[in-house]
């Protein structure tokens, strides 16, 4: 056999060589995205399994997180594209909740043993802080009370400025995108409070059921008017019973 023979056989056995290696990595490659995936299934299926038993439970707070989670880690898995039907109304569900919670904790509620019996009370401050007197911005609170001597009313209660309501005043209240009712208001010749009563407290409280949002516009001595905005959807009418 002479050189060049042998030269030949050699490349040729070094070409079978190579592509037999390329081989074995591509089945390699191939076997590893193979177990990568199944365990990525496996895994993702305890974030499926976890949002099925939530729904089940009608737990939205916690299929929410389930959801959430599995389509972070494991966007492109059987078991996301299993669920994502039925994601968006879980989440629409938990997110209707927080919201829930968080305007119910903008009430706040006393009750108070005084003089009489036990005075009892809602209250809640408007969304964003108003400038009554050129000062700054400070927050205005509008307070629903039952007092066992002084009956039922509703008021206003301001931390700077005054209302321009002694003698009696009218006030604009909207609810929602209704157009603005017009309600007679009246500020107390006293010093105990910056505080101006909405006479027809039942009518004001009646007006709040089922209401997202109700804003009142008042007239203050600084001169013109200002509106205060409540997000009043979280209301417990519960704690002032006898009033619907």
């Amino acid at each position: 056999m002479n050189h060049r023979t042998i030269l030949c056989a050699a490349l040729l056995a070094l070409a079978a060589t190579a592509v037999s290696g390329c081989g074995d990595r591509s089945a390699q490659e191939a076997a590893r995205a193979a177990a990568q995936t199944a365990a990525d299934e496996k895994a993702a299926r305890e974030y499926a399994d976890g949002f099925d038993a939530a729904v089940a439970a009608e737990n939205w707070t916690l299929a929410k997180a389930q959801g959430d989670v599995l389509f972070a880690r494991f966007p492109d898995t059987q078991q996301a594209a299993r669920i994502r039907p039925h994601y968006e109304d879980a989440k629409a569900k938990a997110d209707a909740l927080r919201e829930a919670a968080r305007v119910a904790a903008l009430w706040s509620y006393q009750a108070e043993n005084v003089k009489g019996g036990q005075q009892l009370s809602a209250a809640i401050y408007s969304k964003e802080a108003v400038d009554t007197d050129g000062s700054g911005a400070n927050p205005v609170r509008l307070i629903f009370r039952d007092h066992p001597t002084w009956g039922t009313s509703s008021y206003l209660v301001l931390q700077a400025g005054d209302f321009a309501c002694y003698g009696g005043c009218k006030v604009k209240v909207k609810i929602d995108d209704a157009a603005p009712k017009s309600m007679p208001a009246l500020r107390p010749d006293t010093d105990d409070a910056i505080a101006m009563f909405i006479n027809d407290e039942k009518a004001l409280w009646r007006m709040l059921k089922g209401a997202t949002q109700v804003s009142v516009e008042f007239p203050v001595k600084a001169g013109g008017t200002r509106t205060a905005v409540f997000e009043v959807a979280g209301l417990d009418r519960k704690k002032l019973p006898g009033w619907d």
